[in-house]
């Protein structure tokens, strides 16, 4: 399969590899409107061509598929021309910044007939796939709580470079460059992570928060706005009720998701900080004395290798554009939970930190 990809930034070179490293897949071409950028990433990828022309590049006939690494804002006009160029499309998540934009994206996929999956990566890790096929066997009875959390901490650690003095975190706080916030950036990994061993959200309550960063919140062309930990009360469709969270100032984590499921006959608990491939589980006579054991969980094809086999089949694998328009249902929800300010301040608080004077 011959691929083009969309977008010349940092992630872009992991499709890049990744892709590459498949075997069966030739990358071919890369654009950015930045055709300096384009032109290095080209080099430092071995890629032939490089275009800052995105209908130039699309317009080739011997290009059948796309992977679009762009900012989020733009995943929407860059997709759809993919799609009206009948390209394949993998593309980065979340899938649009509002749920209109995505279910026109979805509809358009549909309609085109091409193979299409949002690249929602964490459904890669073996565990949460045993995780599924556990609940789905009726193995924790009926789901009655779950917790998820999506703990980052790079605005506290530079183990991923220095926030304040680059474009590829900067404007990922930055609601004018296209940033939903940590809520559209990760909170949609962990929606799915929560919810695809589950099943589909049907209420959520949502408190959003951007905490000051810099004098003013601004550092050079970026106003700092976009939020930065999201707390989320959630209700599924079969009636279990869920806490998830995403945060970028999880002091003491770099990258760290993690997901329990408690049903009226069992429990598991996922860590892909402790194993990408072992779910623990509470499980039978386990139960009474809350003794918990550890499953290995087999190996799962990447999303990149599912992408290239749809393509090849004519099967459209999942998480495909319909998953991506109805997780961003939920966040759009997210905002205007938010926004509507559903919570309570109680009266005579006093209004310092635990360990600081009042």
């Amino acid at each position: 399969m011959r691929l083009a990809i969309i977008g010349a930034g940092s992630m872009a070179g992991e499709h890049a590899k990744r892709f590459r490293a498949l075997g069966d897949v030739e990358v071919v071409a890369v654009c950015d409107l930045d055709g300096d950028k384009a032109r290095a990433f080209a080099e430092a990828h071995d890629i032939p061509e490089a275009y800052s022309d995105l209908a130039a590049m699309l317009a080739r006939d011997d290009i059948q598929a796309v992977s679009n690494v762009t900012p989020d804002g733009v995943h929407k006009a860059t997709s759809l021309a993919a799609i009206a160029a009948g390209k394949h499309i993998l593309c980065e998540k979340p899938l649009a910044t509002n749920a209109a934009d995505a279910e026109e994206m979805a509809a358009a996929a549909r309609e085109a007939g091409v193979i299409n999956m949002v690249n929602l990566s964490y459904r890669d890790a073996p565990a949460i796939q045993l995780a599924r096929e556990l609940v789905a066997e009726g193995r924790l009875g009926r789901v009655m709580h779950v917790d998820a959390s999506y703990r980052q901490s790079w605005l506290v650690s530079d183990a991923w470079g220095r926030w304040d003095q680059d474009s590829q975190w900067l404007w990922r706080l930055s609601e004018a460059h296209g940033s939903k916030g940590v809520l559209g950036d990760v909170g949609v990994h962990i929606l799915d992570f929560a919810s695809f061993p589950v099943g589909d959200i049907a209420a959520v309550t949502c408190r959003l928060k951007c905490f000051d960063k810099a004098p003013d919140n601004r550092i050079g062309e970026y106003t700092l706005d976009a939020n930065d930990s999201a707390l989320m009360q959630v209700e599924f469709t079969g009636g279990a009720l869920g806490t998830v969270q995403a945060t970028r100032w999880a002091t003491g984590h770099h990258n760290s998701l993690a997901l329990s499921i408690h049903g009226d006959r069992g429990a598991l608990r996922v860590d892909l900080d402790a194993a990408r491939d072992k779910v623990e589980v509470c499980l039978g006579e386990d139960v009474h004395p809350a003794r918990w054991t550890e499953l290995s969980a087999p190996s799962t094809p990447s999303i990149y290798r599912r992408f290239v086999d749809g393509v090849a089949s004519g099967v459209n694998d999942q998480p495909d554009f319909d998953r991506g328009a109805a997780l961003q249902r939920v966040l759009d929800a997210c905002f205007d939970s938010d926004a509507r300010g559903g919570g309570l301040r109680l009266e005579g608080q006093a209004a310092s930190a635990p360990g600081q004077p009042a």
